[in-house]
């Protein structure tokens, strides 16, 4: 049956919805916010699920770090095609760009990052680093939406209030090219992306760059890192867990992914974990932490400090019985007033190079920053 297809413009001034493609869960209320200081928390997100009634759903949002705050809205809503309307608006404003930590410090991240993996106290490491905007008239949730539509960073798109209740507060918006993981009855699924490269204008060079990827030694340890991780931590819930040998191609308008998709069932018995208690248990994986994961975590909080908040967890939906599904908070923006934060990371391995690494992090931080309208 077809959805009755939505723009942009339609949703309320603080939307909250999560699309995966071209389907999207608009919520229309919101019954409840259930938040927790603690986002890794079973406890909680088993009190989320048995919450909810037939119907209803939690759209969720995860910290990245363990310890960091997590938070659901209870609502109800509806099925709709997201869809772009067919005249941008056209609104003049003048913009304010603060990046932090500047391309040489961050470079200087991953030095430090990579004399840990030399001493052989780390494996692999995510760095990131942020774009400030701050824009007159300020930016809303629906111009960033309307974008995120038409450059498509990734296919799970999400608007996700902050805060409980209709007032003012900062809102996580983006469109994250990789899926955390998906329940559907016992059927689980998730795709890992890790290894990356820049995309190129040419047609000929972008393929060079692409093939280049697929034999990339650097970015193929990257990747094995995360699967093997994301295997493990599934093999304590799942059976039949099924992934190809090599990782395939994922492209967005910026950059090409490493990607490795993940089937596996729900092993026999009870009814197994909610799709929000999958999410905790895989996150964060590598692609976003590192290995080992505790001291991943303590150089990511040495060298980047504050800078991650609720950037690279995770945020999707769950419903009543167990079913839902989440991205990873990639290609996303904090909105709060006038001010718009980006953030975008890099996984450092052996054989890591400082300077590619602020080119990565650069081509993911221009997919986000072309949606604020900057020229």
């Amino acid at each position: 049956m077809a959805r009755q297809p939505i723009t942009p413009a339609a949703l309320a001034a603080r939307p909250l919805l999560f699309a995966s493609g071209e389907q999207a869960y608009v919520a229309a209320q919101v019954i409840d916010t259930l938040q927790t200081p603690d986002g890794a928390d079973p406890a909680w997100a088993d009190e989320v699920v048995a919450a909810l009634e037939p119907g209803e759903r939690a759209l969720c949002a995860l910290s990245f770090a363990a310890g960091a705050p997590g938070l659901a809205h209870r609502v109800t809503g509806s099925e709709h095609a997201l869809q772009r309307p067919e005249h941008d608006a056209d609104v003049e404003r003048t913009y304010r760009v603060t990046e932090f930590p500047t391309p040489d410090e961050y470079a200087g991240m991953v030095e430090a990052a990579l004399a840990k993996i030399a001493d052989g106290s780390l494996h692999k490491v995510v760095l990131g680093r942020c774009l400030d905007v701050l824009s007159e008239p300020p930016l809303v949730p629906a111009e960033i939406i309307d974008r995120l539509l038409t450059t498509r960073p990734g296919r799970y798109v999400f608007s996700v209030p902050l805060v409980p209740g209709p007032g003012e507060g900062p809102i996580l918006v983006g469109a994250s090219p990789e899926l955390l993981v998906r329940r559907e009855g016992l059927e689980i699924s998730c795709t890992p992306l890790a290894g990356s490269v820049p995309r190129s204008a040419d047609p000929a060079e972008d393929a060079r760059r692409a093939a280049g990827l697929q034999q990339s030694g650097k970015d193929l340890a990257e990747h094995a890192f995360v699967v093997e991780a994301i295997v493990h931590a599934l093999k304590e819930v799942c059976e039949e867990i099924e992934y190809p040998a090599t990782p395939e191609l994922l492209s967005t308008d910026t950059v090409w992914h490493l990607a490795t998709p993940i089937s596996a069932r729900l092993a026999a018995g009870a009814d197994g974990p909610s799709a929000l208690r999958l999410a905790q248990l895989l996150h964060p994986t590598p692609a976003v932490g590192g290995v080992p994961t505790a001291a991943a975590n303590a150089v990511i909080a040495d060298l980047e400090g504050d800078l991650r908040d609720w950037f690279a967890g995770c945020v999707g939906w769950v419903d009543a019985a167990g079913d839902g599904e989440f991205a990873i908070t990639i290609r996303a923006a904090v909105m709060d007033g006038p001010r718009l934060r980006l953030f975008a990371g890099a996984g450092i391995v052996a054989g890591s190079d400082p300077a590619s690494e602020v080119r990565e992090t650069g081509a993911k931080l221009a997919t986000m920053a072309r949606v604020t309208g900057l020229p």
